[in-house]
């Protein structure tokens, strides 16, 4: 079904090159600008912000952790190097999954949105799913390498929610 879905989605790269160089720019530049947004949330608080700053970067510390641990366990390759693939990036070989673009930007999105602020949370987990799309229409992730991506940031956020909780500190965001 993984391979299912990457063909579905990678069928429509090399057809149109204005929609290609747009998910091109995506898979490659896009992750920078979800950085820079999972900012705006920080300087609106201030300096209440660096207890939510700090369990942001625990969340992906975690979350990266776990990622080279899965990619270690995972036989998994890049879809270019084993099936006939529109490759609209290049990429080094090794393995799939998880993706790490999924998982910063994942992680970025979901700790925002429990730390900070949910409005900007539910936003910049928008980017992360445009992120993910944009790594399988170029070529270089299945889809089921974003969803373990996203599935590694929820468990990290989700630790460090608990971790928080058990720890006395509240993680509450913003509704703004």
């Amino acid at each position: 079904m993984n391979y299912h879905l990457f063909q579905m989605i990678n069928a429509g790269a090399g057809r149109v090159d204005a929609l290609d160089d747009v998910f091109e720019w995506a898979a490659i530049w896009l992750i920078y600008v979800l950085g820079a947004l999972a900012v705006v949330p920080v300087l609106r608080r201030g300096r209440s912000a660096a207890g939510p700053v700090l369990r942001m970067l625990a969340a992906l510390g975690i979350a990266f952790a776990l990622g080279r641990a899965a990619a270690a366990l995972s036989t998994e390759v890049r879809p270019f190097q084993t099936h006939h693939v529109h490759q609209l990036i290049p990429h080094a070989t090794g393995p799939s999954l998880p993706s790490d673009h999924a998982t910063a930007a994942f992680t970025l999105a979901f700790a925002v949105g429990a730390f900070l602020s949910r409005r900007w949370g539910v936003a910049l987990a928008a980017l992360a799913a445009v992120i993910g799309f944009a790594r399988v229409w170029t070529g270089v992730h299945y889809p089921g390498d974003i969803a373990a991506g996203a599935l590694l940031a929820a468990g990290a956020v989700g630790t460090v929610v608990v971790a928080a909780r058990l720890h006395g500190h509240r993680s509450r965001p913003d509704r703004v």
